[in-house]
């Protein structure tokens, strides 16, 4: 089984979702996640990680 793993930039929040878009690959399309599904402590420039089907606050 072949794990992946992505990295996202939150660009912008409207209530409860998130739009994200992709820092690993040169893409203009957003990704609009829940927030509830997101670390409570996110704001717009936020880095994220996803993998395993867990979004996580990287530095």
């Amino acid at each position: 089984m072949i794990l992946e793993t992505w990295y996202y930039e939150v660009v912008s929040m409207d209530g409860d979702y998130a739009n994200l878009r992709r820092a690993d690959i040169d893409s203009p399309e957003l990704k609009l996640v829940a927030r509830a599904l997101l670390p409570a402590e996110i704001k717009e420039g936020t880095k994220l990680k996803y993998e395993m089907m867990q979004y996580e606050v990287i530095k």
